[in-house]
């Protein structure tokens, strides 16, 4: 049975998916599961863990994203993060940076099914809660149809049941980070056929998708008479937070109000309030709320007003304010 969660998920997203940027997205979607940005290992066992693995109570249904390919670590890393309260920990199998890869985790892994199975063996030995993979459909000259299936098949014999996966190729070599998000093509197909052929197991899908309406399209049954157990939005999520505000509706079938994103952002205030009074920085907090205006009549004054005013020494909602009323004077002018 597929977590309710796993319909819609926002992806983890390094220098994005902080905990100021979750406790936004929670303003604007109850339902939908939250990741961390991907945090390794060794930083779990040797760093600040009050700054890298601290989350607020009202991110739940939340997710850690770990990284790293050594099995006795990660288990430590997973069972820290599960006495933390996460709901679930995840193994990036996906990254394909430079960085990662001379780590010998992320991308690169999908080389290595059978150490990723151990991998999450001893991970799901250590905690309570859900492991699952994210993964890529292959690096650079890999089968993507054996790769994929070797990877997923391997760690479903270790106990994983759940799987997000990136519909595209990573090429480690030759392709930058970012040129890996949008280069190589999508390979949906592949992933609907995994799903077909693995029923038992729950398939998520992530990579490309840009809209609300484009990840409902995914859920739905296809001419293949295959059902997906869910979508994982991320850029177009962080460039355009209020297209979540009717994910409860429409993708989880709530009964809710659908929330905009004038109220997701009052919603949002007191969460600013509660970090300026501790010292956290107002810039830190707005900047995940750039894109709430997208495409509406002042949006572009209130990602000035945000990304100018936020930035001086003593900001506070009053900078919020502004930014606000700036898009109620544009709308108010477009209505006149």
């Amino acid at each position: 049975m597929t977590a309710p969660a796993h319909r819609l998920s926002v992806a983890p997203m390094m220098d994005w998916t902080d905990r100021h940027c979750r406790a936004f997205h929670r303003a604007l979607t109850k339902r939908a599961l939250l990741y961390t940005e991907m945090v390794t290992a060794e930083a779990v066992l040797h760093g600040d863990r009050e700054r890298l693995l601290g989350f607020d109570a009202m991110e739940h249904p939340v997710a850690l994203q770990l990284g790293g390919s050594e099995p006795a670590k990660l288990a430590q890393a997973a069972r820290i993060g599960a006495d933390r309260g996460y709901d679930e920990i995840n193994l990036n199998v996906g990254c394909p940076s430079d960085r990662v890869q001379s780590g010998r985790f992320g991308a690169c892994l999908m080389r290595e099914p059978t150490l990723v199975a151990d991998c999450m063996a001893a991970m799901g030995a250590a905690v309570d809660v859900p492991v699952t993979v994210k993964c890529r459909i292959g690096v650079d000259d890999q089968d993507p149809e054996v790769a994929l299936f070797d990877l997923v098949d391997a760690c479903a014999a270790a106990g994983v049941k759940t799987f997000v996966v990136h519909a595209r190729k990573a090429w480690l070599q030759g392709l930058s980070p970012k040129e890996n998000r949008d280069v190589p093509p999508l390979d949906y197909g592949l992933v609907r056929l995994l799903k077909a052929e693995r029923p038992g197991l729950t398939i998520c899908l992530n990579g490309g998708v840009q809209s609300l309406e484009a990840a409902l399209e995914h859920l739905a049954p296809g001419a293949d008479a295959v059902t997906l157990d869910g979508v994982m939005l991320g850029r177009a999520a962080y460039h355009e937070p209020a297209l979540l505000g009717s994910a409860d509706r429409e993708v989880f079938g709530q009964p809710t109000a659908d929330v905009d994103a004038f109220e997701a952002v009052e919603r949002h205030k007191s969460y600013l309030a509660a970090r300026l009074a501790e010292g956290v920085p107002l810039a830190a907090m707005s900047r995940h709320m750039l894109g709430v205006m997208h495409g509406r009549p002042g949006a572009r004054a209130f990602r000035r007003i945000l990304t100018v005013e936020a930035i001086r020494a003593g900001a506070g909602l009053e900078v919020v304010d502004r930014a606000l009323d700036a898009v109620r004077e544009a709308e108010a002018r477009r209505a006149a």
